[in-house]
């Protein structure tokens, strides 16, 4: 017997209860399944909650919540970094492994201005996850477009944090001065 669907406002419902429970990004083909609904109605169930500033994202992981940690809690700072595509998993580890988050990566473009993109990785796992994504989708960095200069939000429990991380890409020769 086929399961039923969960409809409309109760799925978004459940979508919503489900993305502010899990501290891992949920797919959208994992969302799905869940609701017995196409992968396709749950990116249009995303979409609505977004606009109902629910604060969801997407990454290359599935689909994230964000609590709103308190301000004491993280601090946050934007880098301007410069590397070939073929560096590019290298920079991220070095980002982890000093305990920071990569939250974006962000390009000027041209035509487009301003292009972010969500990268949400803490750790070697996510990175790991995030590059096979790359490799097997063939996709290009958004970093291609401007001949490898980016920037990237990056955040962690302190500024010491921080200022470490970006001595140790300093000294690897990643960022911008």
């Amino acid at each position: 017997m086929k399961e039923k669907k969960i409809l409309g406002e109760e799925r978004r419902e459940l979508i919503l209860q489900w993305l502010k429970s899990s501290s891992e990004p949920i797919t959208g083909g994992e969302l799905a399944s869940k609701t017995n609904v196409s992968r396709q109605i749950i990116v249009g169930d995303i979409t609505l909650l977004k606009a109902k500033n629910e604060p969801i994202i997407a990454t290359s992981q599935g689909y994230m919540y964000l609590n709103q940690p308190s301000a004491a809690s993280t601090v946050e700072r934007t880098i301007a970094c410069f590397h070939p595509p073929d560096r590019t998993e290298e920079e991220l580890i070095i980002l982890v492994d000093n305990g920071v988050t990569v939250k974006d990566v962000r390009i000027e473009h041209p035509v487009y201005g301003d292009l972010t993109a969500s990268i949400m990785v803490s750790n070697r796992k996510e990175v790991e996850q995030f590059m096979q994504k790359i490799n097997a989708t063939n996709a290009a960095y958004l970093s291609e477009l401007t001949d490898g200069i980016h920037l990237h939000t990056i955040s962690a429990s302190s500024e010491q944090i921080l200022n470490d991380a970006i001595e140790v890409l300093k000294k690897e020769q990643f960022i911008i001065e």
